[in-house]
């Protein structure tokens, strides 16, 4: 069967049974669905009495709660590559469900619209008579289209033969069934976070908390102030994408409930001084921040908040560096070594060599990586070293620089002293501006001849090591920018210890470089030395590999 961008799963089976049924529902679907796939819970729906179902409102009970939580975390192990989005408008208290709608126990008057348009309907439901199969999919495709805007002729598909293995244990679990916890609700909610990159576990307490909120839901999002001390900070989404995906989320998952979204500068924001709130969700690591909210308020002279506690997801895919938990910190990780952002048209450089522009702040171990691609067979053209070429006597930089700062910088040997010269412009950008539009120019010359060079000896990657390639403009030399990140801190400790400067000079010249954020910017492919070395060798070499495919894809399609 052909791959669909975009499903919706219907899933039928009783709460009691369908923990066990997620993954191997999920990876059925997974072999259909490569994109974005729904999730609509209607336990006990039966598609093949021969009447046409109608969709019903479900009691929010903790049963739903728990199934939300072992659906995005399966969704994780089985599915990842899939946005996996539970839609919950049909999940709502009776009291609840009736104030809100025009049609008593209607949950779509109208049919929902969604943020992707679904392509195909899937099931769970269990066929007891083959002879019933066209019957059944006729059934899905028309409850699905009472539910959500689908286009005519949706194609159905009945996942339940991957399923009959399960039967014994489900069998067991209907003997050991218990009566429906309610899930306790409530008119206010709030959550904060920094939502980047929204993954299987924003998702469970985004979701959780729509369960809760009966009224309106109130989300804190970390701004700039919050995010210093991330990891990888630079590569976190930029505010408005994170809002706007928030937006698109929760629109799909319960377009009922009132979403207000507001900018965390500090860790309260709103819910120490809103009147309304009545519940925060928090997990099992932010109980105690939840907890000093809670102190906050009481000094605030306002009523503490019910702490709803959610679990942490564990993700069983993380590495050395990457939390136990799902967590956009290990997905930022990931991040390293690939391509962020396709290269910026290069069609006036040739083919070959493909060139990298390797670059990045004082200390941020740029230079290792240099030689880690040169000993994975790239030709590293030393930026550095090419500009110490440019002042030597007789050259053109060299009769410039004399004419410009006169002949009080040079050694006895009448070479240029790079320290004299470097204390007539530090301060003063009018002369460091004069310096550069003479050296930047000539070394951009000799990174040319080198690069033809390596063109005439059959080299197939160049790598041009320059600390000051975006600040030069060089990028129109090559085909990739490549940028090595490192935290202020760390940077600052490995240019004391290495130049034995005070951490007010390493400071001082950090901050006289691009920061890291401007230069991902510009970034194609971003790496960090910032762990053990082993690491950065897997970032260098995943890096390469990926590099080599997209090179080879590039001559084939030429």
């Amino acid at each position: 069967m052909s791959m669909f961008s975009t499903g919706i799963l219907v899933l039928t089976s009783p709460l009691h049974t369908l923990p066990l049924r997620i993954a191997p529902v999920l990876s059925s679907a997974a072999q259909l669905v490569k994109r974005t796939l729904y999730v609509h819970l209607h336990p006990g729906l039966n598609l093949g009495s021969g009447t046409q179902p109608r969709p019903v409102f479900i009691p929010p009970v903790v049963e739903v709660s728990n199934l939300i939580t072992r659906l995005y975390s399966n969704a994780a192990d089985v599915c990842g590559h899939l946005d996996v989005c539970v839609l919950l408008t049909n999940v709502c208290a009776q009291s609840a469900a009736y104030s809100g709608s025009t049609t008593p126990n209607c949950p779509f008057p109208t049919p929902q619209a969604l943020s992707h348009s679904p392509e195909v309907v899937l099931t769970d439901f269990a066929l007891q008579d083959p002879g019933q199969s066209h019957q059944v999919t006729q059934c899905l495709q028309s409850y699905a289209g009472r539910c959500y805007v689908c286009r005519p002729g949706i194609p159905s598909v009945l996942l339940h033969p991957q399923l009959m293995k399960l039967q014994e244990e489900e069998d067991v679990l209907e003997a050991q069934q218990e009566k429906a916890e309610p899930l306790e609700t409530y008119n206010d909610v709030v959550v904060g976070g920094t939502f980047d990159r929204l993954h299987g576990a924003h998702k469970t307490l985004l979701s959780i908390s729509c369960l809760l909120a009966n009224r309106r839901f109130l989300i804190g999002v970390c701004d700039q102030a919050m995010l210093k001390k991330k990891v990888l900070k630079e590569l976190i989404e930029p505010y408005s994408a994170r809002v706007q995906r928030l937006q698109e989320f929760l629109q799909d998952v319960k377009p009922s409930v009132q979403v207000e979204i507001v900018p965390l500068d500090d860790p309260f924001g709103a819910s120490i001084v809103d009147p309304l709130l009545e519940c925060i969700v928090v997990s099992e690591e932010t109980r105690k921040g939840g907890e000093a909210v809670n102190k906050k308020r009481i000094e605030n002279g306002l009523r503490a908040l019910v702490l709803h506690e959610i679990q942490l997801l564990k993700d069983a895919h993380h590495t050395e560096i990457e939390e136990e938990k799902i967590s956009s910190s290990s997905l930022r990780a990931r991040l390293l070594g690939t391509l962020l952002t396709p290269p910026k048209d290069n069609s006036h450089l040739p083919p070959l060599p493909y060139v990298i522009g390797l670059t990045g702040g004082s200390g941020s171990g740029k230079s290792s990586i240099a030689k880690q691609l040169e000993a994975l067979g790239a030709v590293r053209i030393d930026c550095d070293k090419l500009g110490h070429e440019v002042y030597q006597p007789d050259t053109a930089a060299y009769h410039r620089v004399l004419e410009k700062f006169g002949s009080d910088v040079l050694n006895d040997d009448k070479t240029i002293n790079r320290r004299a010269l470097g204390r007539k412009v530090f301060g003063n950008q009018e002369r460091l501006k004069a310096l550069t539009d003479i050296v930047w120019p000539e070394i951009a010359l000799l990174v040319k001849k080198r690069i033809n060079q390596a063109r005439d000896e059959g080299t197939q990657v160049c790598v041009v090591d320059a600390a000051v390639l975006l600040e030069a403009g060089w990028q129109n030399l090559v085909h990739e920018v490549w940028v090595t990140i490192i935290p202020e801190g760390e940077a600052v400790s490995r240019i004391t210890e290495r130049d034995g400067v005070t951490t007010e000079d390493a400071l001082h010249r950090l901050q006289s470089q691009w920061s890291n954020s401007k230069q991902v910017e510009h970034a194609n492919v971003v790496l960090s030395t910032l762990w053990e070395p082993e690491v950065t060798q897997k970032q260098v070499l995943k890096a390469w590999n990926l590099l080599q495919k997209r090179i080879q894809q590039k001559q084939e399609g030429q």
